[in-house]
């Protein structure tokens, strides 16, 4: 395999789907793998070069899928391994890559490693999750907070002791100061090796390991920003998470699942990380070649969305990651659709556009999530067909993540909107089923027919795919860029507003460019952008 082909993932576009939404093909209201399947086609159309499923695993699913019972098998509800293998197979033939989302900090209360851990403290397996005694007055052993609400600690009688879960008090932490979990949680990852996967997008890569001396986390400084995306009625984000996540110790094992991986030829990884310095722990993570491929963050998958923050963010992340490597994301199933939570009354469509302009123009590689290529926004869900355990502690104030993880929408005039025949397990957006496929496909101008045009186009320009990136001066509600490798210079520029913009453009023997579909021009020394128009420019 060559260099290019091992590092297909630099600058790559990677298609998030989240398997019970996509398409229930047996029709009992969930989405399943050979309903995905079924849908490759239309998914390769548009230009990307892999998919990411969220978890497809065996799980109880009370936080549906992020609950791992068994790592080795496929949850019946989405089919079985064979159905995976035909996935794989029919993804790789389309020139797909396949990644999976690996949940390894933590697993269910219904796993059996954990069924054995809880028994007593002398079973092969007691020190397999993090346990603790209780304080002497019987509170738990520390002040740490579960990212879902309430205390991260939770009572098992059986032990006497408390165990620590960063979400769901159904989702005990794993004890990865033990060698054998480290070492049995690569062989996890080797299972899906051999079955011919080529990545991984880890969840919470930096919960792995937790203080030994479980120390008090401090509180937020009053003026500190909070970084770590837990929404602001949560008392999580009012904690500094020094001692239960982000841990020096993550580091070494890092090393040692890179190290298994590069048994294997071409394969990648995106990690997860909230935290509070996400920037840094992006950089710590990603630099060098022995750790991980890529990582992202909150700081675009938030509401801050002005064009100054965004620069900020942009030069902050170069400042840090030296030879590291981000993967920038707008939308995805733990956040407000970026139609929606960004777009703040502006034209949904063009808008939808521009953001997708600003995406792949990024240093960077970039992951699209499910219905985004439509400018689908936010689902509204009633209070009584919430499923989301995240919302039910914060409702009203917060409404969960039920909204961007509704079903997608196939045909307009299909019960459903062609995603199943039956009520599915969260409701149709109304709304969403103008924003069809079959009503795109129609439309030269629509939205998904500009991503297939885009994301094809930006695959021909090295400079957006892997260049270098330099952030310039532009009027408010403008961005510009300078993207740059061995073979080309690219200057970007983008009109985040409902107005048109000029910007100056004081760099010589600029050529506008053609085929990406923005309406930006040059005139004289100005680059001069419509509302929500981008220019790109080659720079000879």
């Amino acid at each position: 395999m060559s260099k290019v082909e091992r590092d297909w993932w630099r600058g790559c576009t990677i298609y998030q789907i989240y398997p019970r939404s996509y398409l229930d093909s047996n029709q009992d209201g969930i989405g399943d793998l050979p309903g995905i399947v079924s849908k490759l086609d239309y998914i390769a159309g548009l230009g990307v070069d892999a998919i990411w499923l969220s978890p497809f695993f065996t799980s109880p699913m009370k936080d549906f899928g992020y609950d791992v019972s068994d790592y080795r098998s496929v949850d019946p509800i989405f089919g079985d391994l064979d159905d995976f293998k035909r996935l794989v197979e029919k993804s790789h033939a389309l020139g797909m890559k396949v990644m999976i989302d690996l949940v390894m900090s933590h697993t269910s209360d219904q796993h059996l490693w954990f069924q054995e851990s809880s028994q007593d403290r002398t079973n092969p397996k007691a020190d397999w999750y993090v346990w603790a005694d209780p304080k002497p007055d019987g509170t738990p052993p520390n002040n740490w907070l579960a990212m879902f609400g309430g205390s991260a600690w939770a009572w098992c009688a059986k032990r006497r002791q408390y165990y620590m879960h960063n979400f769901l008090s159904s989702q005990p932490d794993l004890n990865y100061h033990n060698a054998e979990v480290q070492d049995q949680m690569l062989e996890e990852v080797r299972f899906w090796l051999d079955l011919g996967v080529d990545g991984f997008r880890l969840d919470t890569v930096n919960y792995y390991f937790h203080d030994k001396q479980l120390r008090d986390n401090p509180p937020l400084p009053k003026d500190a920003k909070k970084t770590l995306g837990a929404p602001e009625q949560n008392p999580y984000s009012l904690q500094l998470h020094v001692y239960d996540i982000s841990r020096p110790d993550n580091i070494g094992f890092l090393k040692r699942l890179r190290e298994l991986l590069d048994e294997y030829e071409g394969i990648t990884t995106v990690g997860e990380i909230g935290a509070d310095e996400p920037l840094k722990i992006m950089a710590d993570y990603t630099a060098g070649s022995d750790k991980l491929h890529m990582a992202y963050t909150f700081d675009l998958l938030n509401v801050f969305h002005e064009p100054t923050y965004i620069r900020e963010v942009v030069e902050r992340l170069e400042n840090q990651i030296g030879d590291g490597w981000a993967c920038w994301a707008l939308s995805n199933h733990d956040v407000v659709r970026c139609a929606t939570r960004w777009a703040n009354g502006r034209d949904r469509a063009p808008f939808a556009k521009l953001l997708l302009g600003l995406l792949l123009s990024l240093r960077g590689s970039a992951c699209i999530y499910q219905g985004e290529e439509l400018g689908l926004p936010e689902a509204d869900v009633p209070y009584e067909r919430l499923q989301d355990p995240y919302a039910l502690p914060f409702w009203p104030e917060y409404k969960g993540r039920d909204g961007c993880r509704t079903p997608m929408v196939w045909e307009s005039d299909k019960p459903y909107g062609g995603f199943s025949s039956i009520d599915p397990w969260l409701p149709v957006s109304e709304e969403h089923l103008g924003l069809a496929p079959d009503v795109q496909e129609k439309d030269p101008n629509s939205v998904l027919n500009f991503y297939r045009g885009f994301i094809h186009w930006r695959k021909q320009q090295s400079a957006l795919k892997a260049g270098a990136i330099r952030t310039l001066d532009a009027p408010e509600g403008g961005l510009l860029f300078e993207r740059s490798d061995e073979e080309q210079r690219i200057v970007v520029a983008l009109n985040m507003t409902a107005e048109t913009i000029r910007i100056p453009c004081r760099m010589a023997n600029v050529t506008a460019m053609s085929g990406h579909g923005y309406s930006g021009v040059l005139e004289g020394e100005d680059i001069v952008l419509p509302p929500y128009q981008a220019f790109f420019g080659e720079l000879k």
